[in-house]
């Protein structure tokens, strides 16, 4: 079979990074490269995606010529979802698998998005696909492959540790996090973010093993710092916010039966004092074949940065021959075979 035909959408840290696979990869042929930046633009894409060589497929800004590639597959990886973007596309005939977080569950959409992006699909004949590993690969893919050996289940908690004390990022751990606050100044509905973030993903799982949700309750806590410490980012002083634990979870006939819960934290000195794990995924599933499973993410905390793309931007451009061959529609996880990777 010929390889598919795929366009790269944003080349950010995500984007990028999946540029590379998309370029090393043995089953796609990189067709095109769609960036927002004018100083991209016209850039070939070896050099955006840092690999030193030519490919000779230039990065543009029109969205006409990316249409005009009769693509099968874009990767959709920009900061912000354009509808009006995600519609063309689909429409034209180019399929998408995207690590934006709108279409993982069609029944927590808004119906009026849903039957827009519906539409589109039926008039291209294609369908789209959101993933990742956060949400995706841990609050999707894994529970419905450890709860395939259970005949009853109680329970599943998927708890996720991020040790950002080596991340050189003060914009994002200062600027969009919230850390490094008094907690009276952190912004409340941070904390609630989890159930629009992860409870799609928790919805389709609980769907998928028939047992539907009854409703989504969020939540969240905070830990300051005991003492003055610094990290990559900068500085933490004392009661200040150094770490956040936000929780969503699944509602059935009054008890929790799904939670996803995130740690993220920048010291283990903590006010109070919080369990803490490296950073990594621990899943638990109570029922009839109960299972315990911890996830490591065997990285140096001074090169997660560098590395953690990866866990996101491969997980969908593996996914690109299942989406291209799916009926038309939005599509997820439940709905597509396996995520099998085609190593070179």
């Amino acid at each position: 079979m010929r390889p598919y035909r795929v366009v790269q959408w944003a080349t950010g840290t995500i984007g990028g990074r999946s540029l590379r696979a998309v370029v090393e990869h043995p089953g796609l042929a990189l067709t095109g490269v769609f960036v927002h930046s004018a100083a991209k633009s016209g850039l070939d894409a070896g050099e955006l995606c840092g690999l030193g060589v030519t490919t000779g497929v230039t990065a543009t800004r029109d969205v006409e010529e990316v249409i005009a590639l009769g693509a099968d597959c874009v990767l959709y990886m920009p900061l912000v979802c354009d509808l009006d973007e995600v519609c063309r596309l689909l429409e034209s005939g180019a399929n998408i698998v995207t690590t934006r977080g709108e279409f993982h569950h069609p029944g927590s959409m808004d119906p009026v998005v849903r039957e827009r992006v519906e539409a589109a699909c039926a008039r291209g004949g294609t369908s789209i696909h959101s993933t990742g590993s956060s949400p995706g690969f841990i609050t999707e893919a894994v529970p419905l492959v450890l709860t395939s050996i259970a005949r009853r289940v109680d329970a599943v908690t998927i708890d996720e540790y991020a040790d950002l004390s080596r991340r050189p990022s003060p914009e994002l751990l200062f600027g969009i996090m919230g850390f490094g606050v008094a907690p009276a100044e952190f912004a409340a509905e941070r904390l609630s973010r989890a159930r629009t973030g992860f409870g799609p993903s928790l919805r389709l799982v609980a769907e998928a093993l028939s047992l539907p949700l009854d409703s989504l309750e969020a939540d969240g806590e905070l830990a300051t710092a005991r003492h003055r410490v610094r990290i990559a980012a900068g500085e933490l002083a004392p009661g200040t916010v150094a770490a956040q634990r936000l929780t969503v979870s699944g509602m059935r006939e009054g008890r929790a039966l799904l939670r996803f819960r995130a740690t993220w934290y920048c010291t283990t000195e903590l006010d109070p004092a919080w369990p803490l794990h490296d950073t990594g995924w621990h899943v638990t599933v109570d029922g009839d074949a109960p299972v315990d499973v911890g996830i490591r993410l065997p990285v140096p905390l001074d090169r997660m940065a560098e590395v953690s793309p990866s866990y996101t931007a491969n997980r969908a451009v593996n996914a690109v021959p299942s989406v291209c061959a799916a009926a038309p529609g939005i599509r997820t996880t439940s709905d597509l075979p396996q995520v099998t990777a085609a190593l070179s």
